[in-house]
């Protein structure tokens, strides 16, 4: 027996839609990761929270975001800027 399917659709909670964030996102890295490993490929994830706080994952060696700190605030704003 298989899980139900879910309805995808704005969780109204506060607190809910926190907590199931935070278990979704970070079961979204640890995919990416293992793709990066087993499919020798490279991955790049960037998730942004209700609160605009920025989560990363890259699988490069060269992480843009360590070298060049702002792109991280530049990237926040563009994104701002093209979902309203």
């Amino acid at each position: 027996m298989g899980r139900g399917k879910i309805v995808l659709k704005r969780i109204d909670d506060s607190m809910t839609r926190q907590v199931t964030f935070s278990k979704r996102k970070k079961g979204l890295l640890k995919k990416a990761r293992e793709l990066s490993i087993l499919c020798d490929a490279e991955v790049g994830v960037i998730a942004f929270s209700s609160a605009g706080k920025l989560y990363d994952f890259a699988s490069s060696r060269l992480d843009l975001f360590l070298i060049f700190p702002s792109l991280k605030v530049n990237l926040f704003y563009s994104m701002l800027n093209i979902f309203p």
